[in-house]
């Protein structure tokens, strides 16, 4: 299984791709999508593009995003959605599945804490993806959740195996 996690953002959303064999991970890419533009508009059409490149040419089997969470900056949260909504649509196109979990569901499978800090994220997917070399804070935390929906999975693969 090919996993592609997603952290959403409208000025940078960081994407992950790992590779999946029975217990064993392994990275794939990982990196940045940056939006261009001068209005909102062409910043999430900027997005899509990318992130459909990147799809076309990792071609994961699997994919997973952060959840939105509520901030008291209104406006700031539904930018933040929007982004959001452009990478589901991105992943609907490709025809992926897209297990959705919230920051602190990803820190608590990654770090074993679940309001960890970005540092120990980092950490931590250094540590269960050796010689990764991660393009920035994003890309870490995309990483990170490809790397919790990974265990879910086969978390659930086991819980359906063992119901049959």
């Amino acid at each position: 299984m090919r996993v592609m996690g997603i952290d959403p953002g409208l000025r940078c959303m960081g994407w992950g791709v790992i590779e999946v064999a029975g217990s064993r991970l392994s990275h794939v890419a990982n990196g940045q999508c940056v939006s261009e533009g001068d209005d909102l508009a062409a910043r999430l059409l900027s997005l899509h593009r990318q992130l459909g490149r990147v799809l076309e040419k990792y071609a994961p089997t699997a994919a997973a995003i952060e959840q939105t969470f509520v901030n008291r900056d209104g406006a700031g949260t539904l930018k933040l959605g929007q982004a959001r909504g452009v990478a589901l649509l991105s992943l609907a196109q490709a025809g992926l599945p897209v297990g959705e979990y919230a920051p602190n569901a990803v820190k608590k499978t990654v770090v074993g804490v679940g309001h960890a800090d970005k540092r120990q994220v980092g950490h931590m997917v250094r540590m269960q993806l050796p010689g990764v070399e991660i393009v920035g804070t994003d890309a870490a935390d995309a990483l990170a959740i490809a790397i919790c929906h990974a265990f879910h999975r086969q978390t659930a693969d086991r819980m359906a195996r063992a119901g049959a």
